[in-house]
Parts: structure tokens; sequence; C-alpha cells
């Protein structure tokens, strides 16, 4: 129940920046992020008494009905939640918190924004969940044109930015594709960040004593092989195991105590499926 609670939290707190990102950066400055949110402010250009929050609710109820008839119902709780709270939060934003520009600085409102709604959506996708528009319209695409889900992502990214292009200009619309690039970075990076933790391998004489050190101090289970070496033609165990950062500065300390022969390899595991890390079932 708390790691339920947890995810929820993390979710509100995802979709949080990234309407502050759209209603305080992108809407006023008439530069749109592609998606759901994109189409919501080309349509609110035209219907200004239209509130984009009001209008998010609106064409995600549209598309999850939808996409419950043409691909199934495979939405889970946690997207329903962060596709709904993010409409919820950008009208709550527009009705008492009457947003402005926090700069007019078009570059700069690329920046900020497409950093916070960047972080936003990294956060939300980092707890196995999205904020529905985009996704379902891909999936819709991907049902009947058969391309895979990130062409479909970028197709319809791409009719955003022409639709912005024609409603805000040219130059507008080249500042939403600039979003677009970088947000799908910014994205990446997020993720790699909740997920990223350090594989390491120890040649040692020692294994022994640092084996019981990673399974009774640092708390983390272990693979030991025995290698040979090329140029010595000594025989050496090889420990391996997978860590987050903390734990890797322990190990890491404790080897120069007790081995200062020994050989250490440490790179990064991007992601970790499996017992003491992410359920392999949910990966």
């Amino acid at each position: 129940m708390k790691q339920k609670l947890k995810e929820f939290l993390v979710i509100t707190i995802g979709f949080i920046l990234v309407s502050i990102a759209v209603q305080y950066f992108y809407v006023p400055n008439n530069i749109s992020g592609g998606g759901i949110t994109g189409i919501a402010m080309v349509i609110n250009y035209y219907v200004p008494t239209l509130p984009m929050g009001i209008l998010m609710i609106i064409m995600n109820i549209v598309l999850f009905i939808i996409a419950f008839f043409v691909v199934g119902g495979g939405f889970g709780g946690k997207t329903l939640y962060a596709a709904f709270g993010l409409s919820v939060s950008m009208w709550i934003i527009e009705k008492f918190f009457k947003p402005h520009a926090l700069t007019t600085d078009p570059m700069l409102a690329v920046i900020i924004g497409t950093g916070l709604l960047g972080i936003g959506l990294g956060v939300v996708f980092s707890q196995n969940a999205s904020t529905g528009g985009t996704d379902i319209l891909a999936k819709i695409l991907n049902k009947f044109f058969h391309w895979d889900m990130g062409r479909c992502m970028q197709a319809v990214d791409a009719i955003v930015v022409v639709l912005c292009a024609i409603t805000f200009g040219l130059n507008k619309g080249l500042y939403a594709i600039v979003c677009v690039m970088l947000n799908g970075i910014i994205i990446d990076k997020v993720i790699e960040g909740f997920n990223s933790v350090k594989s390491v391998a120890v040649f040692t004489n020692k294994s022994e004593i640092i084996k019981k050190y990673i399974i009774d101090e640092i708390n983390r289970g272990c693979t030991v092989f025995t290698g040979k070496g090329g140029y010595t033609d000594a025989n050496k165990e090889v420990i391996y195991c997978v860590m987050d950062r903390t734990q890797l500065i322990k190990l890491r300390s404790y080897i120069k105590f007790i081995d200062k022969d020994a050989f250490v390899i440490v790179s990064e595991a991007h992601e970790v499926l499996g017992q003491g890390f992410k359920d392999i079932h949910n990966g």
C-alpha cells in the first residue's frame, strides 16, 4: 500500500511539472511541445472560451473510449490517473492562478519549459504510467498502419508541429520542433536516472572476504566466476554484482583497504530487472 501511494505521489509531482511548463512557458508564448497539449493549445487559440484543461479532459475521454474499442482496454489505473490528473491540474492553474509568461524570450521559454516538461514526463514514465493523449493516438496509428510505436509517436508530434506552424507561424513551428526533439532527450535521461545502477566486476585473490562484505554489509547478492589472466596465466576469481552509487562508494573504499592489487571495472546498468530491483513482470 505504501509503495502504491509513493508511486501515485511521484506521478502527481510529474504531471504538476508538466502543467507548469505548459501554462507558464508554452501557452503564453504560443509554443507547442507536441502531444495532446499541443492540440489543445491550437484549439484554444481559435476558441479561447474553451480552457485548455477542459479541452484535454474532453479529448482524453474521447481517446480512451476510441482506444478501448480499437486497441483494447490495456490502460492501467496509473495512466488513467496521470492523464486526467494532468488535465485537471491544467484547468486548476487556468481557473485559479491566471497564468502568465514567466519569460517572453522564446528561446528561454523553450529551454526552461521543455526542461520542466521532459522532467515531468520522465518522472511519470518512470512509474510505468503515461499521460495518455499522444500514447493513445500512437497506439491507434500502430493498429491501423502497423508502424512501430516510436514512429507512430513521431508522426503524431509531426502533425502537432504542422498545426502549430499553421496557427502561430513558421517561427513558432520551428521552436516546436526544437521542443519535441529536446523533450525526447530529457525524458530518456530522467528515466535512465531513475533506473540507473552500477554493474561492478572485481578481479581479486580475496574473493571470499569481498563476497562476504557485499552480502553482509552492502546487502547485495553477487556471482563469482573463475578467470585466468591472459598475460600472467594466473587464476583469479571474478565477483560480479549490481548496486547503486552509495553502495559502490562503500565497496570501493573496502576494496582499497582489503586488496590493493584488485582490478575493478565499473559500468552503467541502465535498467536492472529481478530480485532486489525492479519487478521483472512490470519491466
